[in-house]
């Protein structure tokens, strides 16, 4: 067996990155802050990456379309509990700096994916 398609795709790639990122800032947390922020943003963190992975395996451009919304929709809780954990001090500026980049370039990257599915 070959190796999936969606390895390859810099969309998938980029959200493989953040999750692996969000799942770096989490391990450290004490365990109330693990069990209720951190659960959630490894969670959405890891469903982009999920979805985009589901959609491709569909071979059909409707449901693709479907589950790339679903990333996206990942995308902006993942950027929710970034802003809560930030704005609670469980993750420094520097922090931040270091995942931004990628949100900045995987949103556009999603959209670009979702309109390439058309």
């Amino acid at each position: 067996m070959g190796r999936p398609d969606f390895e390859n795709l810099q969309v998938y790639q980029l959200a493989e990155k953040l999750a692996n990122q969000v799942w770096d800032l989490v391990k450290g947390w004490d365990y109330f802050t693990k069990d209720t922020i951190g659960k959630q943003i490894v969670r959405s963190a890891d469903s982009i990456g999920a979805n985009i992975a589901e959609g491709n395996g569909r071979y059909n451009s409707k449901d693709n379309q479907r589950f790339v919304k679903m990333a996206r929709g990942s995308l902006y809780e993942t950027i929710h509990w970034l802003r809560l954990a930030h704005s609670r001090q469980l993750i420094t500026d520097e922090q931040v700096n270091k995942i931004k980049p990628i949100i900045d370039e995987l949103s556009p990257k999603l959209n670009a994916y979702l309109n390439s599915l058309n």
